[in-house]
């Protein structure tokens, strides 16, 4: 996290969640655990390797989530959230929340 962070606090939040597959990744990791790099794709069915890549990179970079690396062979990776991916929680199930509440009132 050595970058320069925007003023604006909600710029900040953005920045850090700034595509779908974040917050998809973010939520997948928050309500069903630890996964490695092929639950992930399963879950996500529509993204790319490519793009799965790119976006996990980007969120360790930033704090978000940690990347554990075991010895074994193959070798197996898993993904989890760090205490400040965690803190994201309330954020993502008010999004749900109001993704639900919207749905509600546009049929």
């Amino acid at each position: 996290m050595t970058k320069e962070l925007p003023s604006c606090p909600l710029q900040i939040t953005l920045s850090l969640i700034d595509n779908k597959w974040k917050s998809l990744i973010l939520g997948e990791l928050l309500f069903e655990g630890t996964q490695r790099f092929s639950e992930l794709r399963k879950a996500l069915p529509h993204i790319s390797q490519k793009v799965l890549t790119q976006n996990l990179r980007s969120m360790e970079e930033s704090g978000l989530i940690v990347r554990k690396i075991f010895a074994e062979v193959p070798p197996r990776v898993e993904y989890s959230l760090t205490d400040l991916g965690y803190s994201l929680r309330p954020i993502i199930e008010d999004m749900i929340r109001w993704g639900k509440e919207y749905r509600a009132k546009a049929q």
